[in-house]
């Protein structure tokens, strides 16, 4: 069996990237909003018990200014709000408003959309096989990540 180059992983991952960006091109067009802050409500949608920008920032692997800049449009946007956390003060809840949550729900449907259309051409079986390899490999880099091993 053949392996795959580093050049094949990447180049894969990049156009997984477009493909992914341009199935939210409606979307970003009718709100005006970037990927990025569409990205933001997206997260928020999908993971209520993470919110605040430090989980976004951590768990959905962006910059702390990309998230921040993201934040500040949405709220100006009142698609967000922020809130004071009751026992810490200095961690800041964030919450979509109503019209936010209403906008993830449409941003869930495109991507649920692109997913499926995604993987239209693989039997069920197969797309259980593509999802438990990727996670191997997956957990495999996660693995050489806190190892710090250089490989």
């Amino acid at each position: 069996m053949q392996a795959v180059t580093s050049t094949q992983l990447l180049r894969s991952v990049q156009q997984l990237k477009r493909y992914y960006a341009r199935c939210f091109s409606g979307l970003l067009e009718r709100t005006g909003l970037s990927m990025r802050e569409m990205d933001v409500v997206l997260f928020l949608t999908n993971n209520p018990s993470f919110d605040t920008a430090r989980d976004v920032t951590e768990l959905r692997g962006l910059a702390k200014s990309q998230v921040s800049a993201a934040v500040e449009v949405l709220v100006k946007r009142g698609l967000l709000r922020r809130t004071a956390d009751l026992l810490d003060r200095r961690v800041v809840r964030l919450a979509l408003t109503e019209t936010g949550a209403a906008l993830g729900q449409q941003a869930r449907a495109v991507q649920s959309a692109c997913v499926e259309s995604l993987f239209s051409g693989l039997t069920a079986a197969e797309a259980a096989q593509f999802q438990a390899l990727l996670e191997k490999v997956l957990s495999g880099a996660q693995t050489q990540l806190e190892e710090g091993t250089d490989t």
